[in-house]
């Protein structure tokens, strides 16, 4: 990646942004490349509402009122690269599939989970990994698993609130406290929070540059 790159939001949050593959299993993988941030979460955290409100692009990762929608790894990357070597895009964006959705199938929830966490454990050019949190629920115990996984992988991640429109605004920073004491001792975990709301547009900003960041370091 250039610094020209790095130094420029615009390539990647300015310009309009493509969906490339959905990838249902770890053979389909594309090669490695560009570097990856990946958004983990709940169903019904949100995950495709924020990406779409990250990049500024409504309906680029698809939404639904129907919570388990998202079954695959969902890769996006900015538009205007032929993916060639010496013409990669700067990085990808991947919606992974929500877990803890208990209506689903037992079969594709166990096919979901296991393609995330092969993903977690495998993807050599996986940066990092945002975790949602609804800020209406905060860490449940199925965040928590998926924390200890990321420990254990030793993958990057950092915690991001989610529609915190939904709350009193005076809340917010109590609980970014509370949530960043609960993940305190976690090894991989980076020592801040993002709290955001897609529908207001709240910390965007925030999470942009975390990222900027996070593919810097």
């Amino acid at each position: 990646m250039t610094d020209t790159a790095l130094n420029d939001e615009k390539p990647m949050f300015g310009n309009p942004w493509i969906f490339i593959r959905g990838v249902p299993s770890m053979e389909f993988l594309p090669p490695e490349g560009p570097t990856e941030i990946a958004f983990a979460g709940r169903s019904n955290v949100g995950k495709s509402s924020l990406i779409n409100a990250l990049v500024g692009q409504k309906g680029l990762a698809r939404t639904s009122n129907t919570p388990g929608r998202t079954q695959e790894l969902n890769y996006f990357v900015p538009d205007g690269y032929s993916g060639a070597d010496g013409d990669l895009p700067p990085m990808a964006l991947i919606d992974m599939p929500g877990y803890g959705y208990a209506q689903a199938p037992k079969a594709h929830v166990d096919a979901w989970t296991k393609l995330v966490f092969d993903y977690l454990r495998g993807r050599a050019t996986l940066k990092r990994v945002y975790v949602l949190i609804d800020s209406r629920h905060g860490i449940k115990k199925n965040d928590d698993d998926v924390l200890s996984l990321l420990d254990k992988a030793a993958v990057s991640y950092q915690v991001v609130l989610t529609k915190t429109d939904k709350i009193k605004a005076g809340a917010v920073p109590h609980l970014m406290a509370e949530t960043l004491e609960k993940i305190r001792k976690r090894p991989a975990a980076f020592p801040e929070i993002v709290a955001t709301s897609s529908e207001k547009g709240d910390g965007l900003d925030e999470l942009r540059a975390a990222i900027l960041t996070a593919i810097r370091d």
